[in-house]
């Protein structure tokens, strides 16, 4: 039997498609670079965390991990798998979400589907 791992975003920049899921999401940060994967990435020819290609975010407790993978090809349809969020305030998560760059696509009765800053949807619900 299969379990959830990551969920895995692609991206046109991954550091910042990272950014602000970690700023949307609650308990989740961006993973620390440390010497070790610094050194990776100069050994790849990435200066550093801005151009890494692929951007961790890990949870503070349990979830799974989110990664933001740079891909070369646009976003150009609808996502077929998208996160569900859940706020307390529908309309000042939504405000606060917009304020990070996400953008309001539909609002409905109990819930409003927004994309990120690189055209991802998502849905929020009051809960």
């Amino acid at each position: 039997m299969a379990r959830l791992h990551d969920v895995v975003f692609d991206a046109a920049h991954a550091a910042t498609l990272a950014r602000f899921w970690a700023a949307a999401l609650d308990d989740y940060s961006v993973a620390p670079y440390d010497d070790e994967e610094l050194a990776r990435l100069a050994a790849a020819g990435i200066d550093g965390p801005e151009d890494d290609p692929s951007v961790l975010l890990v949870p503070a407790g349990t979830g799974p991990r989110i990664w933001c993978t740079a891909v070369p090809e646009p976003k150009t349809v609808k996502n077929r798998v998208h996160l569900d969020l859940l706020a307390a305030d529908l309309e000042a998560e939504t405000a606060r979400l917009v304020g990070l760059g996400a953008t309001v696509q539909q609002r409905l009765d109990g819930w409003t589907v927004l994309t990120d800053p690189q055209g991802n949807e998502f849905c929020l619900a009051a809960g």
